[in-house]
C-alpha cells in the first residue's frame, strides 16, 4: 500500500523555537538572522513566529501575553488553540539556551523541502527543455545554486538598511580583516590606489592588442592575490596549463621565460626554479585550460569550484574565445549575453571577475594607437556591463626606436614602459598608471605615481 510521505520537518524543533522566544524575548536577536517565517512547516508555529518578529520590529516585549494579543488582533489566536497552546510551548521547554540549535534544525528541514521542490521543477525542465539542453542545464544549476547559497529573489530595501550594512562591514574590516568581504588587492601600488583593489561583485575588463602583455599582467595579479590567501580560479581558453605554469615559474624564480620553457639552465638556476615551484605549489591557484568553453560551462564550473574550495577571484583569458549559447542572431549579441552572464556570476559569487579582451582593428589605424572605450571588440555591451575597464598601451609596440626619436627627439625611447589606462571606473576616478614590462621574466613591475584624470 502506497503511503505518501510528508515533507521533511521537525514539529518539536519549530515549537521549541517559539517556546524559547516566549521564555526569553531577547533570543529573537539570535534567531531572526537564521530563520524566516516561511522556514516553518507547521502553520501555527509559523504564525507565532511571525507575531514575535512583528513585536520585535515594533520594539515591544515578547512574552505569552503580547504574542497572544498580537495573534488575537490578526484573528489567529483561536486557530492555534488559544492561550493554552502558548502556555504549552512555555511549559514543555525547560530553557531557552538552545534556541540557536533548534533554529538550525528548522532551517535544515526547510532546505530539504526546497530541494524536493527544486527536483520537481528540474523534472519539468527535463520534459520541456529537450530542444535547448544548455539552457535547461543552466536553469537546473540555478535552482540548486540558490538553495545552497540561500539566494532568494531580491526586493526593494530601504537606503537605511544598505547604509547600516555598510557601517557594519566597515566595523568588521577595521576589527579583523575578513578575506570574504574585503576587495582583492593586486599589489600594484598605484593600481590599488586608484581602484581600491578589485571590488567584490565587479566585472573588470583588461583589454589590449595581441602580445602587449594582458595575460602576463593578469597572471601577475593572480599570483599577488593568492599570496594573500585568496582562492584564484584561472580560465585559460588560449594557453595550456603548462604554458601558464612556465610563466608563473619564470616570474617567481626570476628566470628568463625562454630558459624555463626549453629547460636550458644550470644547477644554480635549477635550484631557484625548484624553490619557486615549492612556493607556488602552496598557493590556492586553480587552472582550467579547457578550450572552446561556453559561458554556461564556465559559470557552472565556477560555482562548483566556489562551493568546493572557496574562490575569491576569477580570471578569464579571454572574452572573445568564450562560446555563447547559440541563441543569438550575431556575435555582437552573443558577446553581450556573455558579458551579462559574467557580471551576474560576479554578483552571485560575490567576487571580482577579471575578463581579458581583444581590441578591434580601429586602434591600429589611429595615429596615436592609444586605446579608447570604442575599441572594445565586437560589442558595446562590454563597456556597458563592466564596472572597470582598463587598457594596456605600450609605445614600444607601435614605434621602432628610430621612428620614436624622429617624433620625440628629446625623449628617451620608452622600452618596456606600459601605460595601464583606467578608462572606466564605476566607483571612482579614472587615470593612467605607469608600469614596466619585463617580457623575459613574464612580469610587470611598479613605477612611481599615476596620472589621475
Amino acid at each position: 500500500m502506497y503511503v505518501e510521505k510528508l515533507p521533511p520537518h521537525d514539529e518539536r524543533a519549530e515549537e521549541s523555537v517559539v517556546g524559547s522566544l516566549l521564555i526569553d524575548g531577547e533570543a529573537i536577536v539570535t534567531v531572526s538572522t537564521l530563520l524566516k517565517p516561511d522556514d516553518f512547516y507547521i502553520e501555527k508555529a509559523r504564525w507565532c513566529y511571525e507575531a514575535c518578529l512583528s513585536l520585535w520590529e515594533s520594539n515591544e516585549a515578547i512574552n505569552p501575553i503580547t504574542v497572544g494579543h498580537r495573534l488575537a488582533i490578526l484573528d489567529r489566536l483561536d486557530s492555534i488553540g488559544g492561550p493554552s497552546y502558548l502556555g504549552y510551548l512555555v511549559s514543555s521547554l525547560p530553557t531557552s539556551s538552545h534556541v540557536e540549535h533548534y533554529a538550525k534544525i528548522v532551517s535544515r528541514s526547510h532546505t530539504l523541502r526546497r530541494l524536493i521542490d527544486a527536483a520537481g521543477e528540474i523534472a519539468s525542465i527535463g520534459y520541456d527543455g529537450y530542444t535547448d539542453v544548455d539552457r535547461s542545464l543552466s536553469q537546473a544549476e540555478d535552482l540548486l545554486f540558490k538553495i545552497r547559497t540561500g539566494q532568494e529573489s531580491r526586493d526593494f530595501v530601504a537606503i537605511r538598511d544598505v547604509l547600516d550594512q555598510y557601517l557594519e562591514e566597515s566595523a568588521r574590516i577595521d576589527s579583523s580583516v575578513d578575506a570574504g568581504e574585503t576587495p582583492v588587492y593586486t599589489s600594484f601600488v598605484d593600481l590599488d590606489q586608484i581602484l581600491g583593489g578589485f571590488q567584490r561583485s565587479d566585472l573588470v575588463i583588461l583589454a589590449s592588442g595581441p602580445s602587449v602583455g594582458k595575460s602576463t599582467l593578469a597572471l601577475n595579479i593572480a599570483r599577488n592575490a593568492s599570496g594573500q590567501g585568496l582562492g584564484v580560479g584561472v580560465f585559460s581558453l588560449e594557453m595550456s596549463r603548462e604554458q601558464i605554469g612556465h610563466r608563473f615559474l619564470s616570474s617567481e624564480a626570476d628566470v628568463n621565460l625562454r630558459l624555463v620553457r626549453q629547460r636550458l639552465y644550470g644547477d644554480l638556476v635549477e635550484g631557484r626554479i625548484v624553490n619557486a615551484a615549492g612556493t607556488l605549489s602552496e598557493l590556492p591557484i586553480y587552472i582550467d585550460d579547457t578550450p572552446l568553453q561556453g559561458i554556461v560551462d564556465i559559470r557552472n564550473r565556477c560555482r562548483r569550484m566556489h562551493m568546493e574550495r572557496k574562490l575569491d577571484f576569477i580570471i578569464i583569458d579571454y572574452l572573445q574565445l568564450i562560446q555563447g549559447t547559440g541563441r543569438r542572431e550575431n556575435r555582437v549579441q552573443e558577446v553581450g549575453e556573455i558579458t551579462r552572464s559574467l557580471k551576474g556570476l560576479a554578483r552571485d559569487l560575490n567576487l571580482p571577475v577579471l575578463a581579458l579582451s581583444q581590441l578591434s582593428r580601429a586602434v591600429d589605424v589611429r595615429p596615436s594607437h592609444r586605446p579608447q572605450l570604442s575599441d572594445l571588440r565586437e560589442s558595446g555591451s562590454i563597456e556597458q556591463d563592466a564596472d572597470v575597464v582598463m587598457f594596456i598601451h605600450r609605445e614600444d609596440r607601435n614605434l621602432t626606436e628610430n621612428e620614436w626619436y624622429e617624433q620625440h627627439p628629446n625623449q628617451e625611447f620608452p622600452n618596456g614602459l606600459a601605460d595601464l589606462i583606467v578608462a572606466k571606473h564605476r566607483h571612482g576616478p579614472l587615470g593612467t598608471i605607469k608600469l614596466r614590462f619585463n617580457g623575459a621574466m613574464a612580469r610587470f613591475e611598479d613605477t612611481p605615481t599615476y596620472r589621475e584624470q
